[in-house]
Formats: C-alpha cells, structure tokens, sequence
C-alpha cells in the first residue's frame, strides 16, 4: 500500500494519517532509522496524545502492509507487472523489474482511489496541513532506536509539493518512478517505459475492490 490507501480511514485524525504515512516516509529520508510494531505498540495508550496517534498510525501502517502484501490480488497483479515491466526495460539480471511490479500495484493503487474520488486526496493534504511536522518528528524519536533531525523537512516537502496528484498523468508518473529508481541505486528508466502505464492502470483499477479487501477504505 501507499500514503493515500493507508491514510484513507484516518482523515479524520490528522496525527494518525500522519503516522501511517511515517516507515514510507524514513525510507525516502532517513533509511537508517526504523520504527517497529513493538516500539510503536506500547505508546498507542488511547490517551488522545499526537504521541499515541502517530503510533497508532505507524502500527496501522505495518498491518496493513502485511495484509495487503500477502493478498493473492497483490501477488497476481505485481507478477503480471513484473513480466511487464522486464519485457519494457530490457535484460536486466538485477531486481529491478521485480521492484517496479511491486511498486507499480501500491502508486497505481492511489492513482486509482484518486481518480475516483478526487476530494479524497484533497482530503488528506489537508488532513497532514493540520500537523505539526516537528511533533510527528519528536513522535519518531521516541520510538526510533536511532533518532533522525531529516523527518520534520521531508514532511513539510512532501505537504508542499503534492506529489501524489502526479500519479495521475503517466508523464509526471514517470518521472516520480524514475526518482525512487535513482534513490535506490538501480538504473534510470528508459522513457519508453511511460508506454506500459496506461494498461497498468487498467489492470490495478480493476483489481482495486479484491486489493482492498479486509482494508478499511472510507472516505
């Protein structure tokens, strides 16, 4: 899953939909620092704290990527994927074929909410334009077993630019791609590679109810 199918349930509580959007957020950022269920878990007291919410999110987050990835839709759609993805960026002996099929299924997937129901995106930057950056940052810390100074920055970029309106338009599609290719050391994407996304689209959307199952999508 991705920020906006994680965050979907939680608009209504800022500090939570924050906080499923925060191991994706380490790892664009601080690659270093991990947080996990059994240091999130014990903070989610129910108190009503931006504390305990971001580490509800963050335990949410983890759930629900276990869920979804043991899915027989995610498995199918990001193996058709892959084939997919092999065939249009060449031999290639590495993982990147297999990344871009696993990727493709979780951006597609917002796409896919997003296009349905613009006002849900909408919905959530303005849920995260509600949070202090730097409490979600401090929230991290108390979990982290090692602490970053790089969230808050990345998170007040991240509300700025609106990335996630991209996904919607294969051109911008790619370049976002093609950015998380570079940031994880593989190599670039041919431009053709833009000629795959609109099947891919099609593929995901109609797959979307059987990816989401058992997920809370309201919103």
């Amino acid at each position: 899953m991705n920020y906006l199918a994680h965050a979907l349930p939680f608009l209504d509580r800022p500090y939570v939909a924050a906080g499923t959007g925060v191991p994706d957020w380490l790892t664009v950022v601080d690659r270093r620092v991990r947080v996990r269920s059994k240091q999130a878990q014990p903070l989610v007291d129910g108190c009503g704290t931006p504390l305990a919410a971001v580490a509800g999110g963050i335990v949410q987050h983890i759930r629900d990527d276990a869920r979804f990835h043991e899915s027989q839709a995610f498995f199918e759609l990001s193996l058709e994927l892959t084939v997919r993805a092999r065939d249009a960026v060449g031999p290639d002996s590495g993982f990147r074929p297999s990344f871009l099929g696993h990727l493709l299924v979780e951006v597609l997937l917002d796409a896919t909410l997003t296009a349905e129901k613009p006002d849900r995106l909408e919905a959530y930057y303005q849920a995260l334009d509600q949070v202090d950056a730097h409490v979600v940052q401090d929230a991290v810390n108390r979990m982290a077993g090692r602490p970053t100074d790089r969230l808050a920055t990345l998170i007040r970029a991240f509300r700025r630019d609106r990335i996630l309106w991209d996904y919607l338009d294969d051109g911008k599609l790619l370049k976002r791609l093609d950015r998380v290719m570079r940031r994880v050391n593989f190599a670039p994407l041919p431009d053709s590679f833009v000629d795959l996304l609109p099947d891919a689209r099609r593929l995901v959307d109609r797959r979307k109810d059987d990816l989401l199952h058992e997920i809370p999508t309201s919103g």
